[in-house]
Parts: C-alpha cells; sequence; structure tokens
C-alpha cells in the first residue's frame, strides 16, 4: 500500500525531510483523536512530533492546511485490485475505504476539515485538490481497466466521460460516506453487492444508450 505525503511546492527553503513529515502528520491525526480540532493548536503538533513550530509552518500555513494533509495520506492508501470484473474491483474498493472510515484518525480528521470547510473557501479548494481529486485515481482506472475487459465501450465523448468519472466518484464517496458516519450502518459485503450492482449496471444502461441504433 502506498502512503505519500503532500509536499507544498510553493514553499522554500532547506529540502523537507520525509521522517519529519511522516511523525508530523501522525502526530496530527493523533491529536485530533485526543484533543479534537478546536484545542488542536500547531504547538501541540509540533511537541508530539519532536520537531520545532517553525518547522511546521516552513510547510503550512495554518493547522487546516496540516490536518488536510494529515487525512490525505491516508486515502493514498486506497488502491483498486484488478479481480477481473468492474463489479468486484468497485467492491474491494468500496470496502477498502469503509475500513477506512471505520479508524479514528480518518473519521476525526475528515468530519474536522469538512465541517471547517462550509466557511472556509480556500480550505474547501484544499480538501478538493488533495483529497477528493487525488482520488479520482481509482475511478479513471476502473473505467480503463474495464474498458481493456470489453466490459465498457471505449471513449468517444470525452467531456461526457470526464464528467461520468466524477458522477460516480460522488456517488460511491457520498454513499459510503453517509451511511458510515451520517447513518452509522454497517458498509459490509451485502450492501456493497448491491451498491456495486446499481453501479455497474447502471453505467452499463447509459453505455448501451449511448450507442448508435442501440
Amino acid at each position: 500500500m502506498c502512503s505519500r505525503t503532500n509536499p507544498r511546492s510553493s514553499r522554500t527553503g532547506r529540502p523537507r525531510s520525509t521522517e519529519a513529515d511522516v511523525a508530523i502528520l501522525e502526530a496530527t491525526r493523533a491529536a485530533l483523536v485526543e484533543l479534537g480540532w478546536s484545542k488542536l493548536t500547531m504547538g501541540d503538533v509540533a511537541g508530539r512530533a519532536g520537531v520545532a513550530k517553525t518547522t511546521l509552518y516552513r510547510r503550512w500555513a495554518n493547522k487546516s492546511e496540516l490536518v488536510v494533509d494529515a487525512v490525505a495520506v491516508l486515502f493514498d492508501e486506497l488502491e483498486l485490485p484488478d479481480l477481473g470484473s468492474l463489479r468486484a474491483d468497485v467492491e474491494h474498493v468500496v470496502l477498502q475505504f469503509a475500513a477506512l472510515l471505520e479508524r479514528p484518525e480518518t473519521k476525526t480528521a475528515l468530519m474536522a476539515v469538512v465541517a471547517e470547510s462550509t466557511r472556509d473557501e480556500p480550505l474547501r479548494r484544499r480538501i478538493r485538490a488533495s483529497i477528493v481529486d487525488r482520488q479520482k485515481r481509482l475511478v479513471l482506472e476502473g473505467r480503463v481497466r474495464a474498458q481493456q475487459r470489453g466490459e465498457l465501450p471505449s471513449d468517444r465523448d470525452l467531456p461526457a466521460v470526464g464528467a461520468t468519472d466524477d458522477l460516480i466518484f460522488d456517488v460511491i464517496a457520498g454513499a459510503v460516506v453517509h451511511r458510515a458516519l451520517v447513518s452509522a450502518e454497517p458498509v459490509d459485503g451485502p450492501w456493497v453487492a448491491r451498491l456495486s450492482a446499481l453501479l455497474v449496471g447502471g453505467l452499463g444502461a447509459a453505455a448501451t444508450a449511448g450507442t448508435p441504433n442501440a
């Protein structure tokens, strides 16, 4: 599984330490679980990570940016395996996503930044860039693989394909987050199977509808 940080390339100065980044992001998640958003401070994170507070500010301008990056690296762990069919691939990644949301550090960090973003447009843009846009890679990988297997037709209308990829991501992410964090219902095998069947069936119907003389 991969885990990577999200370097802020606009920052200048000494080369960044990967070990320091890992320690800082781990400390951020631990502090969030223990203290909550309102009590979390950059100074507390620096103390837990064993670095100077100036080290944090060279990397992140404020705690909002820091927390987004701390949760973004967790989502980077998601992978789309090749299990032989689009439906099986979708089921696997949805179960991975649900398991990730069960972790206290993921749940606390995600809920905190989403709540803050309702009144902070720069934070909303950072969430979109660091988490949402980065994880859309899973949808792209799944679609390309399904096309190679012959499960979906090749792309013809690229703008429409991009819009469909966005919709697929929204449907999966929205359904899983709502069920796991809002409704507090289990994201288990039977539920995931129904979601995957609905999604894959819808994609097949849309592909057929877009085929001339279908």
